[in-house]
């Protein structure tokens, strides 16, 4: 293995930014609403659709822990779909790139 293969390849950093994201926008909402949540975990994965649209797909795996009513459960769970990087992803996003001039 090369030193070039030790690190997350780049849908994974993006899966990563969305875990995190989505992790702390249900702590931030259950810690304001006064929810009982103990812990929350996500997990995302991304796959690759070449014959749909979108071809990107992140499939995002929530467990919550804590005394928690089922109402909510399914307000945190909304909440997050809100989340910053969710948001970004859904709505897409313009890229800009430009080139450095003088020293960086």
């Amino acid at each position: 293995m090369s030193p070039l293969d030790s690190g997350l390849a780049p849908y994974e950093l993006v899966s990563a930014g969305l875990a995190a994201c989505t992790t702390m926008t249900m702590r931030l909402y259950a810690d304001r609403k006064g929810f009982g949540l103990a812990k929350a975990r996500t997990i995302v994965t991304h796959d690759k659709r070449s014959d749909q649209t979108p071809q990107d797909v992140f499939t995002r795996t929530i467990a919550l822990e804590g005394s928690l009513s089922e109402e909510e459960r399914e307000k945190i769970l909304a909440i997050a779909e809100r989340c910053p990087v969710d948001l970004t992803l859904v709505r897409g996003s313009e890229v800009v790139t430009r080139l450095a001039t003088g020293r960086y």
